[in-house]
C-alpha cells in the first residue's frame, strides 16, 4: 500500500485531472481497478490512518483527532497478517503518536517520520532511535522500503506499506520537479462559491485560499497593486504550481516500486493500493485544506491492480469507505477478518464475485473542533449515491470567553445528482421535505448500528423506530419533527 497525505482524487489522471499528470499512478489503474467512490469516515490524516489500519471507525480505534493518539496494540490487517505468516514493514508518515505503546506495533521493520516529518533531510525513528536520511523526503522514504525488500530471503509472503508526507502542507517540491507546473493552472468552477446557502458553521471555516494561505505556504511575496480577486488567483497559482510539483515526485516514485515488482516478476502475484488519507479542497470552493464532508475533501482516490485476480482496466463505482480496506486486504491474501473490524470487504466486487450487498450509503464523522486555526467544526452526516446530510453540532465552539453553545446545530443537505458540486444546501426546501426526513432516519439507523452516538444536540427523528423506507423516499405516515427546523 502506497497512501499519500492530503493527493485529492481530481488531481490524479486516472480521474480525470485537468491541472497534472500522473501516469505511473495510472498505470496501477489501468493494469486493475480504479474506485471512483471510496470516501474518508473521518477526513483528517491520523483519523484516517487508524481507521485503514484497524478497519474500525474513529469511536472504536480511539483516534478521533490529531491529538489521540493510536493504541497500537490494537488488532490491525497487518497483525493478522503477520499472525498468518506474512513478514510486515511500514516506512513513512505513521503520525499516530510516538513512545508509550503509540509506535508501530506488529511490524517487523518500522522506519517512521516524527509527527508531520520534513520533506528535507527528514529525521526518522526506528526501533534503534532517532536519526536524520539526508536526501528528499519521498526518495528516501522509497528508498528504505524497497531497501527492505531486497534484503528479504525465502519466499515468505510480505506486507509493506510506505507511506509519503507528500503532498501535505507546507508543499516543498525537490529541485527536480519545483517549477514542473507553469502558470496558468486551471481554476477550478466553484473557485468563486459564495457559499450563500451554507450554513453559517461551513461559511466561519478559515481555509480560503484568498486570505488564509500566509507566507510561508507562498514562499514568495505577491506582486504589488493586486486587487483582491487577482490576489486569490495569483495565491492559488503559487499553492498550486508546488502541490502539483510534490506530487509528480510522488508519481515518479510510485514508478519505482512498479518497476521492482516487474524486474522481479512478482507485479502479477502483487496486491498494489494507492490511496490517499483523504481528499483535498483544491481551490474548490475558495477552500484549500480538507475536514468538510463535501466530496472534495471526503473523496478517496484508490487505484489498486492485482493482475492474478484483478482483470484490467476495471471501474467500480459502488461505495467504499477507508474502514473496508482492512478486511479487503485480508480477503485478497485469505486471512479471516478479525470479529471486532467493521464496514465490508470489496475485495469480491473487483473480481467480479461479491461476498455481501452493496453498502446503500456511508457515514462520516468529524471530531475535531477548531476555534483557534481552521474553525472547521465538528460534524457528522450520511451520504448515499443520490444525496447527502450534514449535521454540525457545534458543541463548544464560539467566541472565546463566552462559554459553549454559543453557535446551534445546523443542518446541510445536497442532491448529489442534481447538484454534484454542492452549491445549493436544499434543508429547507419544502421540495425535499420527504428526503430530508428519510436521511435524518437513516443517519440515526447508520449511528445505531455502528454503536456511535448522535450528538445530544440532535433530535430523534420522527417515528425513527418505525420509518418505512420505500423508493429512496420515506413513507408518508412518517411526521415531521417539529423540532428539526
Amino acid at each position: 500500500m502506497i497512501l499519500t497525505d492530503d493527493h485529492a482524487s481530481h488531481a490524479v489522471g486516472a480521474y480525470g485531472s485537468v491541472v497534472n499528470r500522473t501516469p505511473r499512478i495510472d498505470e496501477i489503474a489501468a493494469y486493475g481497478a480504479r474506485v471512483d467512490n471510496c470516501f474518508a469516515t473521518n477526513a483528517l490524516c491520523s483519523p484516517s490512518r487508524a481507521s485503514i489500519l484497524t478497519g474500525t471507525y474513529s469511536h472504536v480505534n480511539g483516534v478521533s483527532t490529531l491529538d489521540t493518539p493510536i493504541d497500537a496494540a490494537q488488532p490491525t490487517f497487518v497483525s493478522l497478517l503477520r499472525e498468518s505468516g506474512y513478514r510486515t514493514a511500514i516506512v513513512g508518515k505513521w503520525h499516530l503518536g510516538e513512545g508509550d505503546g503509540h509506535d508501530p506495533q506488529n511490524f517487523d521493520y518500522w522506519d517512521v517520520l516524527i509527527g508531520q516529518g520534513e520533506y528535507f533531510d527528514p529525521i526518522l525513528l526506528s526501533e534503534n532511535g532517532r536519526r536524520q536520511v539526508p536526501g528528499y523526503a519521498t526518495d528516501v522514504i522509497t528508498d528504505l522500503a524497497l531497501g527492505w525488500l531486497e534484503g528479504l530471503d525465502g519466499d515468505d509472503p510480505w506486507c509493506l506499506l510506505i507511506y509519503h508526507k507528500a503532498p501535505h502542507r507546507p508543499w516543498e517540491p525537490d529541485e527536480k520537479h519545483a517549477g514542473m507546473y507553469a502558470q496558468p493552472i486551471a481554476v477550478p468552477a466553484t473557485f468563486d462559491d459564495d457559499h450563500a446557502s451554507r450554513s453559517s458553521s461551513a461559511r466561519r471555516a478559515a481555509m480560503r485560499i484568498a486570505e488564509h494561505l500566509n507566507a510561508e505556504d507562498l514562499k514568495e511575496d505577491p506582486p504589488e497593486g493586486l486587487d483582491q480577486e487577482r490576489l486569490a488567483l495569483w495565491k492559488y497559482q503559487r499553492f498550486m504550481e508546488d502541490y502539483l510539483a510534490c506530487v509528480a515526485s510522488v508519481d515518479d516514485n510510485v514508478g519505482r516500486v512498479v518497476d521492482w515488482l516487474r524486474a522481479r516478476d512478482v507485479f502479477d502475484d502483487t496486491l498494489i493500493m494507492y490511496c490517499s488519507d483523504q481528499g483535498f479542497f483544491l481551490g474548490d470552493h475558495g477552500w484549500f485544506d480538507k475536514r468538510f464532508m463535501y466530496e472534495e475533501s471526503l473523496r478517496m482516490p484508490l487505484v489498486l491492480s492485482y493482475p492474478r485476480r484483478i482483470r484490467p482496466g476495471r471501474v467500480h463505482t459502488g461505495i467504499v469507505t477507508n474502514v473496508d480496506f482492512a478486511q479487503t486486504i485480508l480477503d485478497a491474501t485469505g486471512t479471516a477478518h478479525h470479529p471486532r473490524m467493521q464496514g465490508r470487504s470489496f475485495f469480491g466486487d473487483l473480481t467480479g464475485e461479491p461476498t455481501s450487498p452493496p453498502a446503500e450509503g456511508m457515514y462520516y464523522r468529524y471530531w475535531e473542533h477548531d476555534d483557534a486555526f481552521h474553525k472547521a467544526p465538528a460534524h457528522y452526516g450520511y451520504r448515499t449515491d443520490n444525496y447527502k446530510i450534514i449535521y454540525f453540532y457545534n458543541d463548544g465552539m464560539g467566541i472565546p470567553g463566552t462559554g459553549p453553545f454559543t453557535y446551534h446545530g445546523e443542518w446541510e443537505l445536497y442532491d448529489l445528482q442534481a447538484d454534484p458540486e454542492e452549491l445549493r444546501n436544499v434543508y429547507s426546501d419544502p421540495a425535499y421535505r420527504g428526503v430530508r426526513e428519510e436521511m435524518k432516519v437513516r443517519l440515526w439507523n447508520e449511528q445505531k448500528a455502528l454503536g456511535d452516538q448522535p450528538h445530544p444536540s440532535q433530535p430523534a427523528p420522527a417515528g425513527v423506530e418505525t420509518a418505512v423506507v420505500v423508493d429512496d423516499l420515506v413513507d408518508d405516515s412518517v411526521a415531521e419533527d417539529p423540532s428539526s427546523g
